[in-house]
């Protein structure tokens, strides 16, 4: 079965961006698919207001809204979520302790969630990663190994309800791969 018929109507998907430095096409790409699928798509931010892209982690992008911050909801409101990369925004998310907090109760939760690139240093933090199988931006490659999780150099790993890729051009690997997470064709 294809990801265009693939349905997530009924799913809710909270997508997180940094307040700047998230990856626009790790945003943009999975929050269209998921949408796309029929999900109902939040984005979740350290605050609202805009958040500012980039691209290949220099270049500003676009700006995109807030829909909630993470300091407002909980694992219990979301059916799966998303953590882009960008390595300014995925270490600026890790330090946030509202987006780590609900991160690890969603995962705790045996809940699905996709993360891309740099986007794993979130669940390094979140004490998530041991035992499992990932990929990632290779440079993340000694922190998912000090944090008890293998690390593989594959386009896209399914491992536990955790779908992970290595950067952009693992992008429609992942956005496949999250749509048959969320719609629980895989473990």
């Amino acid at each position: 079965m294809s990801t265009d018929e693939r349905s997530l109507d009924g799913t809710t998907v909270g997508i997180f961006i940094a307040p700047a430095g998230t990856e626009e096409i790790e945003f943009t790409e999975p929050k269209q698919t998921v949408a796309d699928a029929g999900a109902t798509v939040d984005v979740l931010g350290s605050e609202t207001g805009e958040a500012q892209s980039v691209n290949n982690d220099l270049e500003e992008s676009e700006s995109y809204a807030v829909d909630k911050q993470f300091s407002e909801v909980s694992a219990d409101d979301y059916d799966a979520l998303i953590v882009p990369g960008g390595t300014v925004g995925a270490d600026t998310l890790r330090l946030d302790e509202d987006a780590v907090s609900l991160l690890r109760e969603h995962v705790e939760a045996g809940k699905p969630a996709g993360v891309i690139c740099h986007g794993p240093w979130l669940l390094v933090e979140a004490g998530v990663v041991d035992g499992r199988t990932l990929t990632s931006y290779p440079s993340l490659q000694t922190d998912i190994r000090n944090a008890g999780g293998e690390w593989v150099d594959d386009e896209l790993v399914t491992d536990q309800g955790l779908v992970t890729s290595r950067n952009p051009d693992d992008i429609d690997a992942f956005c496949e791969g999250i749509v048959e997470a969320f719609a629980g064709d895989s473990v």
